[in-house]
């Protein structure tokens, strides 16, 4: 189902009724326009959306939170597990959140109003941050050498409104299966996922995440032998069909200790918010991202792919303008 768009009244009650108890703004006030000084004079807290415990976005995103409140400035965040993309994004268009991470074709529908959206949502990107791999993997002996052998097996989509479900679909109907019929969905969180694969009752499993992912890591460290990587990369011509942001790429041997490179299907990560943000919130938040780029790294190795030379590439999704005054400010190549 997807969130409606907000009307401006709804929007402005919650920083109303924080500024009467103390001064604090919340992230959710509307941008006044006028000129970007990246200056935020009142206490403003933000919520950032994440993912599942185990995965990449809640790693990065605890990281990113805590970095915020180390700058000594006006705006703090707290980050919270989550679904991931598509439920981030119906619950930031909501004003549960101030930011939150999304998968790039999670992104673009919900721009275009497609996909899982079934309007035009007022979102906008601050920057374009780490790759996500589709990391297919099966049990060794559940007779799985391709998605289509994954008909009657059962397979974990992902968590419920997640961009790694919507991949999840959308490669079981590449490989010519209906996800509603042909498998045995199970819609489960990664932590879920990883004991389902552990103890047999999960055939093959979905996930798009960075690397590395914790949980996958805990998959291949105590149940090596019995798990194996699928390639997709045979189905990215059909995905690309869908939404020309699927590329190919390649997971190294040595980010889960395989015997070789892993093959796979990638798609971008962007860090969204809402289009009327107040700018100067959306420029601190987009700066802190850059300038505490070394510590995030620290946290996972995934953050070495935030950089500003891909900072701007969120198309469809335009950038904030406050994300853009930030990154001008920053040197990003344009």
């Amino acid at each position: 189902m997807t969130v409606p768009l907000r009307p401006l009244a709804l929007a402005l009650v919650p920083v109303l009724a924080l500024t009467a108890c103390g001064g604090r703004q919340d992230a959710a006030s509307t941008d006044a326009g006028g000129e970007v000084t990246c200056e935020v004079t009142q206490d403003t807290r933000v919520g950032i959306a994440t993912g599942n415990a185990t995965g990449v976005y809640f790693a990065l995103g605890n990281a990113y939170a805590e970095q915020l409140g180390a700058t000594g400035g006006k705006v703090k965040a707290t980050a919270s597990e989550t679904g991931a993309s598509v439920q981030n994004i119906q619950q930031l268009v909501a004003g549960s959140f101030g930011l939150a991470f999304s998968l790039a074709d999670s992104a673009a529908d919900a721009i275009n109003g497609t996909g899982s959206f079934t309007a035009k949502q007022p979102v906008a990107a601050i920057s374009r941050i780490h790759t996500n791999y589709t990391q297919v993997i099966v049990r060794a002996n559940a007779g799985i050498t391709d998605v289509a052998s994954m008909k009657g097996k059962r397979v974990s989509t992902g968590s419920p409104k997640s961009g790694t479900e919507v991949i999840a679909n959308r490669i079981l109907e590449a490989g010519g299966l209906d996800p509603a019929k042909d498998v045995s969905a199970q819609k489960l969180d990664l932590t879920k996922t990883v004991d389902g694969m552990k103890d047999g009752s999960i055939d093959a499993m979905f996930w798009s995440g960075g690397l590395p992912t914790p949980g996958v890591t805990d998959l291949f460290t105590t149940a090596a032998g019995q798990v194996r990587f699928l390639d997709v990369t045979p189905l990215l011509g059909e995905m690309q069909k869908i939404n020309p942001v699927y590329e190919t790429g390649a997971i190294p041997a040595a980010t889960y200790k395989t015997p070789a490179d892993v093959r796979t299907i990638v798609v971008p990560n962007v860090l969204l918010v809402r289009d009327d943000l107040d700018a100067n919130v959306a420029c601190v938040l987009t700066k802190a991202l850059f300038d505490r780029k070394p510590q995030l790294e620290q946290a996972n190795a995934a953050a070495k792919e935030i950089t500003l030379d891909k900072a701007r590439k969120t198309d469809p999704v335009p950038l904030h303008r406050g994300a853009v005054k930030a990154l001008d400010d920053l040197g990003a190549p344009k």
